[in-house]
């Protein structure tokens, strides 16, 4: 009860924040974690894109500095990286605002852990908590789990980020990072002991001065306490300061974060930021030489396209459709491999009864070939599959806004999870299209005993996978297996450069209607997807009053094709831009999608505000309320020039439509507010105009629609993990709350029960109440707790995706809270490998008009000692040679690799990053000079003797003897 109470506490608290402000401000002059964090992916990726231009030989103009943007940087490090050229940075910009949602997130899980915060001199305990997130990092993306990656290093980040805030670091005058902090092997030094005073009284509200004298002479490193419950501090010690802060009123009163601008030591606030961005790049570059460089690339998602992520049914009848995606898949990797865009993943899910999975993830195009290839169609006598189990692995393995396609025939047999599913869709908006075969007509399975039984996906069977579909954005595509290569050309759709949705609605149940839609010039390959029965039919007409109806399958406005209730629409919008309308006649269900290729497109994410002494907003998980207000942070991408002018919630089945406040928050993002949201399904749209459009169009007024339906929901489900990184072997306990709200307000004298549905992707071990109830005088809330067990075989740098659902007594309203969870075994290994020359020696030519005809080398043996983990890799990070490596066993029984580099004497720097098996990294750096004698230069290593050759004979007035120095340095 009292880990309930904390939870409960802390959300009742919403203003309880000291660090930097997570996302926005509202000053128009302090940095916020979101900045920093965004400032440090955004110059350590170009970075890394300029280092691999300069490998390949290839110019790199980009200007590194403070003023990148997403676009800048992606354009920059892209092949095609013109200004005109077709690019989409929704990937880039998702991945980026996935890192510094889940850094935000810290203040709210964690707002009153000192370690996370470095406060109350916790030094060692902020360090550990760098130290384990760096190592779940680095798991993560060695298993090529970058969702997860992303999610731990933004954490991570938070806690580096905040100790330029919270210490006392700036005030010593310091202009670098403490790079201690992420160098566990390193002490933590000049230290303010407890018993050491730190601070004096600030005098009339004026901190500049509090820090004592002697402590600033004296070098000691102090930071700030803080309690919200107490005025007690260790005597003479500094304070945290702010309003929520009760120590700051005790003697010494006052405080020393640098928070914002406004904060007790504000006018610091700028060099702490600057500082908090240097150390997090610093961060970067230990994960990147960890990583490698083009995993470090994923991993910050840098890639213009999404997966190619496929969920398939292998049961007896699915011989056709596993053979034709098989072909398409094929027809993407084949025709888009070495290019910008080839996918920058493959996913495969498997799924029949009673098995489902195991899930494939690579990055490798014919790993995907070859797990594809071995699918083969078997078993199935009894009809349901575990359909629905298969796509929650791969909504939880994909990137958000991911597009997946489901192949099957049968009716899902987990239909109980259509609630975890959609939850899932709505988290992570990803777009589900399913490719359903021989609806309603008869399905023959062939049993182990040779008997045959007829079954048929029936009409309230499809309806699930309709619903699905509806919620993510997709399409549910009705068609014969005979014809369902017509249909799969939506897949290379999709796969296409910078596809963005212009408009999309669902009529269920149908009615004839009208829709209008938005041409901008700049759109290419427009198409549009109409689903529905054979009767449904249409009449298009274009913005200059050309019309086309359904009966001319080939006219002036598009050519089109049909496949089982599909119609597929190639647009001609030449010259013809402004207002389209699509009229639809039909009384059955049907749905319209327009599409088109267009660098422009925009992500939006769910926040909520706190007040209080530092109001901001964080992500919210789970449906807004209804009735309540609910904000957006909305992100252009593609572009730097887009002006929004307006976005609205546009429910699709009906006529509302709810206007929202655009207030704009700096670098193309929007916080769009929208007051007193009714009950019901909307999507976001969105109108702006692009002053950079070299659009065919007098105007450059442009028109997108969010895939995702947002459903708003009088149910409220609050979940916190104290812990979100699980070791192997573990048990965990996860409070929830669920209240009953009015209006968007939790409705205190509400009584009631409600179903709750705890699902996990990995089938780990839960337990949690199948109800709960809101009893009478409770405020209105009922708690219960779930416990997920992760087996001792789990992977490190593997997560588990837990949500918590809840559903009122009438099965007509539910709401959600999802939660990631990383997996990551406690590591023991801290130290870094070593490194030791053992011999140099060459004679390169002192002109360097003659250096190509030579060559230097040098030798180094490198360990990472008995009790290490051992060395994984050896890579060259700096020089132009060769570099080979061997194994021998030392004198003390560890293991010794030998790197033996040989370069032209034209290049004569190298350093060497050593990699051990959990990703701590150790550099060599050799650097060539001349020698004052000209004998080689040799020193001993462990069981190992080596000779060097000599070089040309020549005086020393033409040639100088090259010495390699070699030195270990800690990054």
């Amino acid at each position: 009860m009292a880990v309930l109470f904390m939870v409960a506490l802390v959300i009742s608290l919403p203003g309880l924040i000291n660090s930097f402000k997570p996302l926005l401000s509202f000053d128009g002059n302090s940095t916020t974690h979101r900045d920093i964090t965004q400032r440090a992916v955004l110059r350590k990726t170009a970075e890394v894109c300029r280092d691999i231009a300069a490998s390949e030989g290839r110019d790199f103009s980009l200007t590194i500095d403070d003023s990148l943007s997403t676009d800048k940087v992606q354009r920059a490090c892209s092949s095609t990286g013109s200004s005109t050229a077709l690019l989409s940075t929704v990937m880039f910009s998702t991945s980026i605002a996935k890192m510094y949602f889940s850094n935000a997130v810290v203040d709210v899980a964690f707002a009153l852990s000192e370690e996370h915060h470095f406060d109350d001199e916790t030094f060692q305990g902020g360090r550990d908590v760098i130290t384990a997130g760096v190592s779940a990092v680095k798991a993560s993306v060695k298993l090529e789990n970058f969702v997860a990656g992303r999610w731990t290093l933004g954490r991570v980040c938070h806690t580096l980020q905040d100790f330029y805030s919270h210490s006392n670091w700036v005030e010593l005058g310091n202009k670098a990072p403490y790079s201690t902090l992420i160098k566990p092997d390193q002490p933590l030094e000049n230290l303010a002991g407890l018993n050491t005073p730190t601070c004096r009284n600030c005098t009339g509200g004026n901190c500049e001065n509090n820090l004592l004298p002697d402590l600033l002479q004296q070098g000691l490193l102090t930071s700030g306490y803080f309690n919200i419950f107490s005025s007690e501090k260790p005597a003479g010690k500094c304070s945290h300061g702010g309003s929520f802060d009760e120590t700051s009123r005790s003697d010494p009163v006052g405080g020393i974060n640098k928070d914002d601008v406004g904060s007790s030591h504000g006018s610091l606030h700028h060099k702490a930021a600057d500082l908090a961005v240097t150390a997090t790049m610093e961060l970067l570059e230990d994960i990147r030489i960890a990583a490698g460089d083009k995993n470090f690339l994923r991993l910050m998602g840098l890639s213009q396209s999404s997966v190619l992520c496929f969920v398939i049914d292998t049961t007896g009848s699915m011989r056709d459709d596993i053979a034709e995606a098989k072909r398409v898949s094929f027809d993407i990797i084949d025709s888009k491999r070495g290019t910008q865009q080839e996918p920058s993943a493959y996913i495969l899910v498997p799924f029949n009864d009673p098995d489902f999975g195991p899930l494939i993830m690579t990055t490798d195009a014919d790993i995907f070939k070859d797990n594809i290839n071995k699918l083969s169609a078997s078993g199935g006598g009894d009809i349901p599959e575990l359909c629905l189990s298969g796509l929650q692995l791969a909504l939880t393995a994909a990137p958000p806004s991911s597009e997946i396609f489901v192949f099957t025939d049968a009716p899902a047999k987990d239909d109980y999870l259509k609630g975890t599913i959609t939850a899932l869709i709505e988290s992570s908006k990803s777009v589900v299209t399913f490719m359903l075969t021989d609806v309603l007509a008869s399905r023959r399975r062939r049993r182990s005993s040779q008997v045959v039984s007829s079954r048929s996906l029936s009409q309230s069977d499809a309806q699930l996978y309709r619903d699905l579909a509806r919620a993510s954005g997709g399409q549910a595509i009705e068609v014969t297996k005979s014809d369902l290569s017509l249909v799969t050309s939506v897949i290379k759709d999709s796969s296409a450069t910078a596809v963005v949705t212009v408009f999309q609605v669902v009529r269920n149940p149908g009615r004839p209607d009208n829709f209008t839609f938005t041409v901008d010039g700049s759109l290419r390959n427009m198409t549009a997807y109409i689903t529905g029965t054979p009767s449904l039919t249409f009449d298009l007409t274009s913005s200059t009053g050309v019309s086309q109806s359904s009966s001319e399958p080939s006219g002036p406005l598009a050519s089109f094709t049909t496949a089982g209730n599909l119609r597929r629409l190639s647009l001609n919008t030449d010259n013809q831009t402004g207002s389209w309308e699509i009229r639809v006649n039909s009384n059955n269900p049907y749905s319209v999608k327009v599409t088109g290729q267009y660098s422009v497109n925009f992500i939006f994410n769910l926040v909520e505000a706190h007040k209080g002494a530092h109001g901001d907003f964080s992500l919210k998980e789970g449906r807004p309320l209804s009735g309540g207000n609910a904000s957006l942070l909305v992100s252009v991408t593609g572009s730097d020039t887009v002006k929004v002018t307006e976005v609205t919630l546009f429910d699709s089945s009906g006529p509302t439509e709810v206007n929202g406040s655009l207030q704009s928050v700096g670098s193309g993002n929007y916080l769009v507010t929208f007051s007193g949201v009714p009950a019901g399904d909307f999507v976001v749209r969105l109108r702006g105009e692009d002053s950079s459009s070299t659009s065919r169009a007098t105007q450059s007024i442009f028109q997108r629609q969010a895939s995702t339906q947002i459903r708003t929901s009088s149910i409220s489900v609050t979940a916190l993990s104290n812990n979100t990184d699980i070791e192997p072997g573990s048990t965990i306990s996860i409070p929830f709350t669920v209240a009953t709200t009015t209006n968007g307000v939790v409705n205190d004298s509400a009584t009631g029960t409600f179903t709750v549905r705890a699902n996990n992707d990995r089938s780990y071990t839960s337990t949690s109440p199948s109800t709960v109830t809101i009893a009478a005088g409770s405020g209105g809330k009922a708690n219960g707790t779930v416990t997920l067990t992760v087996p001792a075989s789990a992977a490190s740098g593997s997560d588990v995706t837990l949500t918590i659902e809840a559903e009122n007594t009438a099965a007509n309203d539910i709401n959600y809270a999802v939660l990631r969870l990383s997996v990551a075994a406690k590591v023991t290994d801290i130290t870094r490998p070593a490194c030791q020359v053992v011999s140099s020696s060459t004679v390169c030519p002192s002109s360097s008009s003659l250096c190509t005809s030579s060559q230097w080398e040098f030798i180094a043996n490198l360990t990472d000692g008995i009790n290490g983990t051992g060395i994984e890799s050896v890579a060259i990070r700096k020089g132009n040679g060769t570099l080979n490596t061997s194994t021998v066993a030392g004198a003390g029984g560890e293991n010794i690799t030998v790197a033996t580099y040989k370069a032209s004497c034209c290049s004569q720097n190298v350093e060497l990053a050593a990699v051990d098996k959990v990703g701590n990294v150790g550099t060599c750096v050799g650097q060539a000079r001349e020698s004052t004698t000209t004998a080689p230069v040799t020193t001993g290593a462990a069981a190992l003797n080596t000779t060097s050759t000599g070089g040309h004979a020549a005086s020393l007035s033409h040639y100088l003897w090259i010495s390699a120095v070699v030195s270990l340095l800690w990054k």
